[in-house]
């Protein structure tokens, strides 16, 4: 043992000795550089100009073939091929007066060519490896066509399904959030000296989850003691995790728009986290600060820059003000050549100065992107991710052989299979679950297919719902007889599969709604359906948490399929068929309407919490027309085998100071097919100097089981995992009694009890 700490001690400070010299030749080597630009190149490394080749935003840049000539482009983004970024590339190093190379980035979210699920349905595989494997192959396919700088992971939390982008982020807890961003960054990042490896932007710094009436962009309020205890969190393990770029949030915090929010961009991130990487706006967030009230474009763009801002997507406000800035005294040199060397130090770390086409292999370009093992495990992944939330009487799983209606505006239409944000995707190649079906029964089953409904009724929502050209092929025939036909479709068959819900688009960004039920039109076909007596399963298409209470009360199978990617279809049949078992559990809590909203299970008890079990009582926190209970809780979803667990077994009943707890239950597969299942770590603590939450998710592991199988799974907690910041804003733990509680979902759980004192 000595032999081997002694060993791991030496590699530690050859490592740090290695670093340390790395970073010294760095300095010496952008220091040379620095003296050579002049003001406006320094400038033109702030600029980060869109090519148009995707459109993610309404302002859009020009000349940038002549700003590249000029030096004042830092980089570019959304360009796609990588034959248009080497001779893009070729333009910067051959043609501009100091030869330094571009940092070419784009919003590979979830997947480039290869689409894995949504984040949100991505998060509900409760699996990290395989999290990160999905950022690992998106990395490896964004690089091969060029690409070295992702804009991804979205990390903020969110609590109100109403807000669009709860589709790219990862749900409502800060800990599995948490575990999620640090897999991604890992997965993205890698070894940055390969060239698979591309830079991880984290984003949206701060808060932007938590927007207002959950309407996109707007307006966040909080204390300090929320947004340090349940929103900070992720951001900061994408820190930890050397995430080499954060994107700041278009809102307001607390009255300042995070563009320009000092306290936000260096005093916690730089001052308080360590980060040394770049910030980088989102699209036009200096510009927008005019319209939040700050100023003009010259008086914004100062702010920004002095708040720790160093890179302006799109708006060009840094590249035309500043200099007039820095003669008014308004910004400092230094503050300009701060931004400048981030950038640079970016550039050198992808190792862009040594070869600027280190990602301009095009051999690569033609072997590793949309390949069939990609694919293969896209599917495998997205499998692994759709949340079973009913199976009354096991309609679940299909036979393959019979006849099979299949139902809905989402049954035959590869378009909106990847789902939002899949900016690179061959729409045309995605799986729909028409032809996943048809591919895994084969000749064994017969198919009868309906659209049934359109998306809505109204036209003019659907196109509002739109983005990126994709289509949902509106049928204009009267919604009666859509209807009808469905029926008639559906009269000689064994069973009806209704695929229903969201587009793509009707989540995602600028996709707020403030009436979260399936569309009433989708609704009319389902009780039609389910009116006809057959057995009918709802595959349900969501990029968010939807109020389905009369769904999960009259269908008696429902599989939430989120937007599962490139491979949707083909994943959907192998749940639907039983060849996988569905093992997802929901990382968001599922109201009955949108009157609960904002609702998740990590809530305060009050001082006046209605007893467990109770609907309502008088002077309680209720409602008067609604319990207080969700309809699907965090954590929750089923499988096709059973599931117990034992008591849970403490290591101690008291333990003092700094040491460890270790709290244990037994899982057992009761069932007759193999499984996995999502073991979940709670704690609550019972008194404290703040109040506190009525339980909190502090671990959780993924494991399967054979039918009959046995495992016994051991968390070990620490004081770390019982502190959070006081209302002082010391971060520390309260001694006192602890609830340990352990289960298979929020709402599930076998408890015991522990005092630790201090």
């Amino acid at each position: 043992m000595k032999q081997l700490l002694t060993g791991l001690l030496l590699v530690m400070t050859v490592t740090a000795s290695a670093q340390k010299a790395g970073d010294a030749k760095m300095k010496s080597f952008i220091d040379a550089l620095m003296k050579k630009m002049t003001l406006d190149e320094k400038l033109g490394q702030l600029n980060l100009p869109g090519s148009g080749d995707i459109v993610t935003g309404q302002a859009q840049s020009s000349d940038i073939g002549k700003k590249i000539r000029e030096g004042k482009v830092g980089g570019l983004f959304n360009i796609k091929s990588v034959a248009k970024i080497k001779d893009v590339q070729k333009v910067a190093v051959t043609e501009s007066r100091l030869k330094i190379p571009l940092i070419f980035g784009m919003d590979v979210i979830h997947g480039y060519e290869t689409v894995f699920p949504i984040p949100l349905g991505l998060s509900c595989s409760w699996d990290m490896k395989a999290v990160e494997r999905s950022a690992q192959i998106a990395a490896k396919e964004a690089s091969a066509d060029g690409i070295c700088w992702t804009f991804s992971p979205m990390v903020d939390i969110c609590r109100d399904p109403r807000w669009g982008r709860i589709a790219e982020g990862n749900g409502e807890d800060p800990y599995l959030g948490s575990a999620v961003a640090k897999a991604m960054v890992k997965g993205y990042q890698g070894d940055l000296t390969k060239n698979d490896n591309i830079m991880s932007c984290v984003k949206h710094y701060a808060l932007y989850g938590a927007a207002e009436a959950g309407r996109d962009y707007n307006t966040t309020d909080m204390s300090l003691q929320r947004m340090y205890n349940e929103y900070l969190p992720p951001y900061k393990a994408a820190v930890d995790a050397g995430v080499g770029s954060v994107m700041a949030s278009f809102n307001d915090v607390n009255g300042v728009p995070a563009t320009a929010n000092k306290f936000l961009q260096t005093d916690v991130l730089r001052k308080q986290w360590g980060f040394k990487g770049f910030v980088v706006t989102d699209y036009t967030g200096i510009n927008e600060m005019e319209a939040h009230g700050l100023g003009n474009l010259q008086t914004v763009s100062s702010l920004a820059l002095k708040a720790g801002i160093n890179m302006d997507m799109v708006g060009e406000g840094f590249l035309t003000t500043l200099k007039q800035s820095l003669k008014e005294g308004k910004v400092t040199m230094a503050d300009i050549d701060n931004s400048c060397r981030l950038i640079l130090e970016a550039k050198y770390k992808l190792g862009l100065f040594d070869n600027p086409y280190k990602y301009c292999d095009e051999n690569r370009a033609k072997t590793e992107v949309f390949s069939d093992a990609n694919r293969n495990e896209a599917r495998k992944i997205a499998a692994d991710c759709f949340v079973l939330l009913k199976n009354q009487n096991n309609v679940l799983p299909l036979k393959k052989a019979g006849t099979i209606a299949v139902v809905g505006p989402l049954a035959d239409n590869r378009e909106n299979m990847p789902g939002t944000w899949s900016v690179a995707a061959k729409f045309d190649k995605a799986v729909s679950l028409m032809d996943g079906l048809k591919a895994a029964a084969g000749n064994n089953a017969k198919f009868i297919y309906a659209k049934g409904s359109n998306l809505d009724a109204d036209a003019a929502f659907e196109e509002r719902a739109g983005m990126f050209g994709k289509s949902l092929g509106r049928d204009n025939r009267p919604a009666s007889v859509m209807i009808q036909e469905a029926l008639d479709a559906s009269k000689d068959a064994d069973v009806i599969v209704a695929a229903l819900g969201e587009s793509a688009e009707m989540s995602g960004e600028c996709s707020s709604r403030s009436d979260i039920q399936i569309p009433e039109t989708q609704r009319a076909l389902l009780k039609a359906l389910v009116n006809t007596g057959k057995p009918v399963v709802l595959v349900l298409f969501t990029g968010r948490p939807l109020a389905i209470k009369w769904e999960s009360e009259n269908v008696p199978a429902i599989l939430n399929v989120w937007f599962g990617g490139s491979e949707a279809g083909n994943a959907i049949a192998d749940v639907l068929f039983g060849d996988v078992n569905p093992s997802g559990k929901l990382t968001t809590t599922w109201p009955q309407n949108v009157g609960q909203v904002p609702l998740y299970y990590a809530h305060k008890s009050t001082g006046r919490p209605l007893p467990e079990g109770k609907w309502f009582e008088k002077f309680r926190s209720n409602y008067l027309d609604v319990s207080n209970d969700p309809v699907y809780a965090f954590g929750y979803g089923l499988s096709y085998t059973t599931f117990t667990y034992s008591d849970v077994k403490l290591s101690a009943t008291k333990l003092k100071g700094n040491q460890t707890l270790t709290a244990s239950v037994t899982v057992t597969n009761t069932g007759n097919k193999d499984g996995k299942e999502v073991v979940q770590l709670y704690l609550h603590q019972l008194i404290g100097v703040n109040t506190r939450p009525v339980k909190e998710l502090k671990g959780f592991e993924k494991i399967a089981l054979k039918a009959g199988e046995s495992k016994t799974v051991t968390f070990n907690i620490s004081t770390a995992d019982l502190k959070y910041y006081h209302f002082d804003m010391t971060n520390d733990w309260d001694p006192g009694d602890f609830e340990v509680m352990i289960g298979g979902s929020s709402d599930h759980v076998k408890k015991a009890t522990v005092n630790w004192s201090k």
